[in-house]
């Protein structure tokens, strides 16, 4: 019996390796995430994502906050 599973990435669909029991080496570790990062990404999935859909949802949500700023610095 296999310790990991074969799941979809709940955003594009690409078939990953789940190593929830082995996160250390797991593929979505791959990408470090701030708290901030992570509770932005939670807000729209719930279920695992594979490592390219979490550097562009990090790189989503740091573009949002420049925008922010840049917002804020006009007013």
């Amino acid at each position: 019996m296999s310790k990991h599973e074969i799941i979809g990435c709940e955003r594009c669909g690409a078939s990953i390796e789940c190593k929830a029991n082995s996160f250390t080496k797991c593929q979505c570790s791959e990408v470090q995430l701030t708290h901030n990062e992570i509770e932005y990404i939670g807000d729209y999935y719930e279920s695992c994502l594979c490592a390219a859909c979490l550097l562009v949802l990090q790189q989503e949500y740091q573009h949002n906050q420049i925008s922010k700023m840049t917002v804020e610095k006009v007013n």
